[in-house]
């Protein structure tokens, strides 16, 4: 089958730095048994193409970004007709599948996979914070055959803008985040922490803080490895330093996944204080290896508790430093959470994504052919 596949980047030539793991998974599993061409809105600013995992990829750039897109997309269909037009990301992604889609005949399909569906407008994210990005999203949604999304948390969001979504996460590469039983603490070792997110606002890594903050104040011992692109000009150090946080909190930057994966391997709990999350995928690749979850309730950190991971309010410091700590306590509740947080991202890992992926384009282009 040839499939077009849109994404917003994460897809570099270089396979290791700016990539989006859920992404290049799919991407590695889908060359398979798959002509894919994947259409990349502004990997780089000027419109290029290359190789990647067995999938040609076809760097849209800046500049009249959407026309351009749904253009390339028509142009490659003439080489060879597309079966279908998956999207990753609604959005502009969306918006540009849907209607490349339309114009050529053929079906569509878009995946939810972050912020589109919601406003935050105390931090400026989401793809509904304007009428145009209102727009844009129903239009967009509303003109695709099938909707997935990655979490419950999500699929009831699109329920209340009247879209009827599927639950399909984009789940862990094993090949590259080895499944494992949860390792017991070192006796008399601090609680090894790891958050592993961009610095942003959506992230919160200011809530985290401040939890670590009660937790030093509590005598629990700990360190923490922050590992991620840094957004914010080094404003989430300067609030470490103020919470005098230096002696326990280590910033790594960005980190690519061979370096990454040790780190998280080490670490006995990973840590997240988002305001919104689709996923994370983070909190997948660290459930594979046996490394539970403490953090705010979104995305699958909200539909796996209390079984697979501890969830909090959001933007409670408070709470957040006391599951932390009770965690910390309690090394049985600690090694459950982890086996079942594993169980569960090695069921729905990045085999079982594309397996259902499969199954819909089959679906879809059935229907297609039966109508035509």
């Amino acid at each position: 089958m040839r499939i077009a596949l849109v994404v917003p980047g994460g897809v570099d030539r270089t396979g290791e730095y700016r990539v989006i793991p859920g992404v290049l998974a799919l991407v590695k599993r889908l060359t398979a048994d798959h002509d894919l061409q994947v259409f990349a809105l502004r990997q780089e600013p000027e419109p290029a193409s290359w190789h990647l995992a067995g999938a040609r990829i076809h760097n849209i750039g800046a500049g009249w970004t959407r026309l351009r897109a749904v253009r390339a997309i028509c142009r490659e269909h003439r080489t060879a007709p597309f079966a279908l037009v998956h999207s990753i990301w609604s959005g502009a992604c969306g918006l540009i599948a849907v209607t490349a889609a339309r114009l050529l005949g053929i079906p569509s399909m878009i995946h939810v996979a972050g912020g589109e569906p919601v406003s935050l407008p105390e931090i400026r994210f989401g793809g509904r914070l304007t009428w145009r990005g209102r727009l844009q999203e129903l239009v967009a949604l509303r003109g695709a055959a099938v909707v997935t999304a990655a979490s419950a948390p999500l699929i009831r969001t699109l329920a209340q803008l009247g879209i009827t979504a599927r639950r399909l996460p984009l789940g862990v590469d094993l090949d590259v985040w080895p499944a494992r039983s949860p390792a017991r603490r070192r006796t008399g070792e601090p609680l090894r922490l790891i958050h592993v997110a961009s610095l942003n606002r959506v992230k919160d890594q200011s809530t985290l803080l401040h939890a670590l903050a009660l937790l030093d104040a509590w005598s629990v011992p700990f360190c923490l490895d922050v590992v991620g692109e840094d957004t914010l000009h080094g404003e989430v150090q300067q609030l470490a330093r103020r919470l005098g946080l230096e002696e326990h909190v280590r910033f790594h930057g960005f980190v690519r996944q061979r370096e990454l994966v040790p780190l998280v391997m080490g670490a006995d709990l990973m840590v997240l204080s988002s305001r919104h999350e689709a996923g994370p995928i983070a909190m997948l690749e660290a459930a594979a290896l046996g490394v539970p979850t403490v953090g705010t309730a979104v995305g699958h950190i909200a539909e796996w508790a209390p079984a697979a991971a501890l969830a909090v309010p959001v933007a409670d410091a408070d709470a957040l430093a006391r599951a932390i700590r009770s965690v910390a306590s309690d090394e049985a509740l600690r090694l459950r959470l982890g086996r079942e947080a594993s169980r569960r991202a090695v069921e729905e890992s990045a085999d079982y994504t594309v397996q259902c992926f499969e199954a819909l384009y089959a679906n879809l282009t059935a229907a297609a052919r039966a109508r035509t």
